[in-house]
């Protein structure tokens, strides 16, 4: 028998052995033990290929050529094998997972305002009340209206009050909403009383902050404007706001934009100040921070401060959802926990 008729009579029989080997696997991985075997790097097929550089080249021609053919049909048997394995895995995974749609459905849950939400519009209708603006601004600002324009110039002290997310372009995630009100002043002409409730960020977090939280700032500037007049503002407010007859009481204390400045205690909403474990036995819950505009600000929004004196102050709208609802810890309002947010 010549080497050519050798040669085609090995490589048929190979071609027969492999066909029948792929069309008896049932799965990919079997499938692919088979392909190994006959087209691998140490397959039979593969080492007559290699010997074919010892034929003359008539014979090398034949040879390979036969090789070639019968390679191609065990290639071409492994792809239609596969796509039908393929295929059904598939059937069979879409048939697993299918949906009865003649189930009843799980019903309709109906859904509530989140609490901060609630005590943000809450506030907004108490000053909406009292011929207030409700003023916007945006959340990624620059470092002029979010701390220079409120006399923070870049070496000041009261910046480390403030853990500051900063992008690389010096940008920055807002720390306050107080730019609303540099906003707003510089585009528009006193007199005129605004709020801004928005998100803020610091770097912060434990059982009373969190790095994204809700601040709503407000403003009035006019002419004459006290303290007499933010005491009186604040009073109906918080009495509104909580549905009682609250006291107020002003701390001094300090804020780079506000001079004089105070921070606000209220009379404590659970215990009508005779103390108990919410106000810490003391009868009063701090509830903001406040003052009389500091004519550094007004000069920064080219409001003639000789003429025009206002006062702003600065509330978390977190912590007084805390206080309505009784929420003992800041982080559950952020946990997306249905079993907590289904109470409101």
């Amino acid at each position: 028998m010549s080497i050519v008729q050798d040669t085609a009579t090995k490589a048929q029989r190979i071609k027969e052995e492999a066909l029948a080997a792929v069309k008896a696997t049932n799965d990919l991985i079997a499938l692919e033990a088979v392909r190994v075997h006959y087209l691998g790097k140490k397959a039979e097929l593969v080492a007559m290929r290699k010997g074919l550089g010892a034929l003359d080249e008539l014979q090398r021609k034949e040879c390979g050529a036969n090789i070639n053919s019968r390679v191609d049909e065990i290639e071409t048997a492994l792809r239609a094998q596969k796509a039908r394995l393929l295929n059904e895995e598939l059937l069979s995974k879409l048939a697993a997972e299918a949906i009865d749609i003649t189930l009843p459905a799980r019903g309709m849950q109906v859904g509530s305002l989140h609490p901060v939400t609630k005590t943000r519009l809450r506030i907004e209708e108490c000053f909406r009340g009292l011929g207030f603006t409700v003023a916007e601004g945006p959340e990624i600002e620059d470092d002029y209206h979010n701390f220079v324009a409120l006399n923070i110039p870049e070496h000041h002290p009261a910046r480390a009050m403030q853990d500051t997310f900063y992008f690389p372009d010096g940008k920055l995630l807002r720390t306050h909403t107080s730019p609303v009100q540099i906003r707003f002043m510089r585009e528009h002409k006193p007199p005129f009383r605004l709020i801004a409730p928005g998100r803020v960020y610091r770097c912060d977090y434990d059982i009373t902050h969190t790095p994204m939280f809700h601040q709503v700032e407000g403003l009035m500037v006019d002419e004459n404007i006290t303290v007499a007049n933010l005491k009186a503002i604040l009073t109906g407010f918080l009495q509104t706001l909580f549905e009682q007859p609250v006291k107020i009481r002003l701390r001094s204390s300090y804020f780079p934009f506000t001079e004089p400045s105070m921070e606000v205690d209220m009379q404590c909403t659970k215990c009508g100040g005779k103390g108990c474990r919410i106000c810490k036995d003391t009868g009063w819950l701090e509830i903001l921070g406040c003052g009389i505009v500091h004519p550094v600000v007004l000069e920064h929004c080219n409001i003639d401060s000789e003429k025009y004196t206002g006062w702003a102050f600065g509330m978390g709208i977190d912590r007084v959802a805390m206080l309505r609802y009784n929420i003992p810890d800041l982080r559950m309002m952020f946990e997306n926990d249905a079993r907590f947010l289904q109470q409101f």
